[in-house]
């Protein structure tokens, strides 16, 4: 819905795509990585979910914060930060 607000001004949308497909690309991988642990004990499998899953996460809520700082707060499709923090103040 973000982006079809520019459509036809794709120049006025800034880095808005490249932010939604990142976040696409970045959950793939994650899928992919975690669908590939290692069955092999419990060591191992905390070894690669730490050194191989969890920098994956890291970049996939990069890439989501990026996109929350870009969007309208109606458009959003979760609660913000903000939200869920301070909503008992509103």
């Amino acid at each position: 819905k973000d982006l079809e607000k520019y459509k036809g001004f794709e120049k006025l949308a800034g880095s808005r795509k490249t932010v939604y497909e990142g976040i696409v690309e970045h959950l793939e991988k994650l899928k992919t990585s975690f669908g590939a642990k290692p069955h092999e004990g419990l060591p191992e499998e905390a070894l690669y979910l730490c050194d191989t899953v969890k920098p994956l996460m890291a970049k996939l809520r990069a890439a989501v914060d990026a996109a929350e700082n870009l969007m309208e707060k109606g458009a959003y499709p979760y609660p913000t930060y903000e939200a869920m923090i301070y909503s008992h103040h509103f």
